[in-house]
């Protein structure tokens, strides 16, 4: 095996080992409150695999998820901590729920395209405040993007009590034209599988051909990689932290955009339920990779979507977020589980000779 196969093994297998590792620590937690790890995770397993409306509720969490996902990735790759895609997402929301509702009788070929451009474009600028303070002053893009997410935040609750508020009960907007909404791939009961998936993943392809085969995309991780020598390369730093921020962004208002279109299909006070900041979590599993953000989404919303029928076995549904954390923990901590795959190597290695 070559040292560039040998680094593309390990790889993968820090987020894959990282998981195994985290399910036998979440047994020996279930082993500990005196209940079976074997059925817990048989639980799980069917409340996310074992029907269509678990696939259906799956894909669904996993959308917007991936989205995001991908837009802190993105932000990574380029050497920009976008911590702000929580508030990117919500003025991506936003617009597609001020221009869906006044969307009326417009054809859905225009008005799913317009709305959908409108919000990414919302997400886009949002975010380009912080690359524009980054770029041009040298503002730490983690302190003004969190003070970007409190704005949008409290933006999206004055127009469902102001603007845009409709009926009683919770804050909310009117649903957007029927025209601008996405038609569901399939409908199971009360649940639909969004065909807002279809959107995700071609954003994951075309990330990746962004990075990996333009001019554009070698530029971006070059600054990523190191400032200084792409700067003395001639390539503008300020321009691609911009650039950067706005792509980001645009991602995370995409995930905005889906939730409205096809789940919601308008705004309230919370609708974003901290997806821009699992979009961090995503990211970190998916090793800043826009294929291993597919695979990290869909682990992240299949734990979710079965942890409800683990209750049903007397497991609460906090150890999902513990089996979460001690991921992305192990994840983050990448060099524990580097050592360890090279020792496993070596002893493998070793077996064979």
């Amino acid at each position: 095996m070559t040292i560039q196969s040998k680094k593309r093994a390990i790889k993968i297998l820090v987020p894959v080992l990282s998981v195994i590792i985290a399910l036998l620590i979440g047994a020996i937690v279930i082993l500990a409150i005196g209940k079976n790890p074997i059925v817990a995770y048989k639980e799980m397993f069917i409340g996310a695999f074992g029907s269509k409306m678990s696939w259906a509720s799956n894909i669904t969490k996993m959308t917007s998820l991936l989205l995001t996902g991908l837009a802190v990735a993105f932000g990574f790759r380029a050497g920009v901590f976008n911590i702000g895609a929580e508030g990117q997402m919500a003025v991506g929301g936003m617009a597609a729920a001020v221009v869906g509702i006044n969307m009326g009788q417009t054809p859905m070929i225009i008005a799913v395209p317009v709305t959908i451009l409108c919000s990414i474009m919302a997400g886009a600028v949002w975010a380009s405040i912080a690359g524009i303070l980054k770029a041009k002053t040298g503002a730490h893009e983690v302190i003004t993007t969190i003070m970007l997410n409190w704005i949008a935040y409290h933006i999206g609750n004055y127009l469902v009590v102001g603007p845009l508020a409709v009926g009683d009960g919770v804050p909310k907007s009117p649903e957007i034209a029927k025209s601008a909404q996405l038609p569901p791939l399939l409908t199971v009961q009360a649940s639909t599988l969004p065909s807002g998936i279809i959107i995700a993943v071609a954003a994951a392809i075309l990330m990746y051909i962004i990075l990996e085969k333009t001019t554009a995309g070698y530029e971006l991780k070059a600054v990523g990689f190191n400032p200084y020598a792409a700067e003395y390369g001639g390539i503008s730093i300020s321009k691609n932290i911009i650039l950067t921020m706005a792509i980001s962004g645009g991602l995370a208002g995409l995930a905005g955009a889906m939730e409205v279109m096809c789940v919601h299909l308008r705004i309230f006070g919370s609708f974003t339920s901290g997806r821009g900041f699992d979009g961090i979590t995503i990211a970190l599993i998916g090793q800043n990779s826009p294929i291993g953000s597919i695979f990290s989404a869909f682990l992240i919303s299949s734990l979710r979507t079965g942890s409800t029928n683990m209750q049903f076995a007397g497991i609460p549904d906090d150890l999902v977020g513990l089996i979460q954390g001690i991921i992305i923990f192990l994840v983050a901590a990448e060099r524990i589980i580097k050592t360890l795959i090279i020792k496993l190597f070596r002893v493998k290695g070793g077996e064979n000779a």
